[in-house]
């Protein structure tokens, strides 16, 4: 696998992608919390002479670079989220492991700030190169309601915007291979929190009550049949009832259960059928067995869907680039990303960048997932030079 020539960023401008890498990862902050690393990020930008950097969703902050080249005046918004995770880093081998007990960036989240940090320095200094205006979003909130995502859609960030791009780390895919596809990339994930309510009795006497449990039972195993027997089995769509609390002692009929979960699916079609079957279903188990359930669905983020064009162009920079075997076109996310509400709003690319290597063969949310300095300015680079090549038609 080739090289690229022709670096884009400087050797300080990497030292600050680096230097940025390593302070969010030894001082992880949660969702909503990023407050050191909002200061840290806007520190740098100042230090590279990046002025208006501009404050979304409390802890966010987004920054416009406009090209003063002659040419067609696209907007381009680039997203590089910034949260941990409440996970305990188990990676005694890094220099620069987390310095904060409980808390650990093992989704990646310090590596895409860091390539978006570089997105904005090299535009900033190539400002004379290209025309037209790029958006770089470090984004708080991905792993956590409330959504930063969410917010990028409310308050219309992308409003006169022509395209946006993701990106997220791999230890899936070889370090320096690079994927992305088109269509629906990830799932939605919409949450339901399901109160059911019985009647309580002695547990010698289960006649004279209505028992919840035996209602919550009853719907864990009929809702999983909405997804095996109604929803195509191309679609991957899940069911997930992650939480469960009701009774109060072994010889009570339990009056009340609540249960919380998620529902996730690639189509925006079935993700509406989705909840309103998890509804139906709690309502009408529910009622058979005498009892009554109550159903609130809070909508997540959308699926990520991919543009065709966009991870056609997408290819052909990394064959260019880095050399044909880099491009692998074949991922796509069981999981689900606030992305989502990015792709929502304009025509978009989310892309994946390899990790996997010597040492670095963990998953994300996991205590030992990590990954190597090593694809952090590559990953940077072929970013730049991708919005530039969106830029120029």
């Amino acid at each position: 696998m080739r090289t690229p020539t022709n670096s884009l960023l400087s050797d300080t401008e990497r030292a600050a992608v680096l230097e940025l890498r390593h302070a969010m990862h030894q001082e992880p902050e949660l969702s909503n919390a990023e407050w050191k690393t909002q200061d840290r990020i806007r520190g740098i930008l100042h230090r590279f002479g990046i002025s208006g950097a501009k404050v979304f969703h409390n802890t966010g902050l987004y920054v416009d670079i406009e090209g003063t080249a002659a040419g067609p005046k696209r907007s381009i918004a680039v997203r590089g989220d910034i949260d941990a995770l409440p996970i305990q880093e188990a990676r005694d081998d890094l220099p620069y492991r987390s310095q904060v007990d409980g808390v650990m960036h093992a989704c990646g989240h310090d590596i895409h700030g860091s390539i978006a940090l570089g997105a904005a320095l090299a535009f900033n200094r190539l400002r004379d190169n290209f025309s037209g205006k790029v958006r770089v979003f470090f984004q708080p909130a991905e792993e956590a309601e409330p959504l930063g995502g969410r917010t990028v859609e409310e308050e219309k960030l992308l409003a006169g915007f022509d395209r946006a791009v993701g990106f997220h780390v791999s230890p899936e895919i070889p370090a320096g291979a690079f994927d992305a596809r088109e269509g629906a990339i990830s799932k939605s994930a919409d949450q339901f929190k399901l109160t059911i309510t019985g009647k309580m009795a002695h547990g010698a006497s289960p006649h004279h009550g209505i028992d919840a449990i035996a209602i919550a039972a009853a719907f864990v195993n009929e809702v999983q049949k909405v997804v095996s027997r109604e929803i195509p089995v191309d679609d991957a769509a899940i069911v997930t009832i992650g939480t469960i609390h009701g009774g109060n002692a072994t010889n009570i009929i339990c009056p009340s259960v609540e249960m919380e979960g998620t529902i996730r699916t690639r189509s925006p079609e079935r993700r509406a059928f989705l909840c309103q079957r998890v509804r139906e279903v709690a309502e009408g188990v529910a009622a058979m067995h005498r009892g009554g359930a109550e159903c609130v669905i809070r909508k997540g983020e959308p699926a990520v869907v991919n543009d065709a064009e966009m991870v056609r162009r997408f290819q052909k920079v990394v064959h260019e680039t880095i050399g044909r075997e880099a491009f692998t076109g074949k991922k796509r996310a069981g999981g689900s990303d606030d992305f989502g509400f990015y792709s929502a709003c304009v025509p978009s690319i989310y892309f994946w960048f390899g990790s996997r290597s010597d040492g670095n063969e963990s998953y994300v949310h996991t205590p030992t997932f990590g990954a190597s300095d090593e694809i952090i300015i590559p990953t940077a680079e072929l970013t730049v030079r991708y919005i530039l090549d969106l830029l120029s038609t």
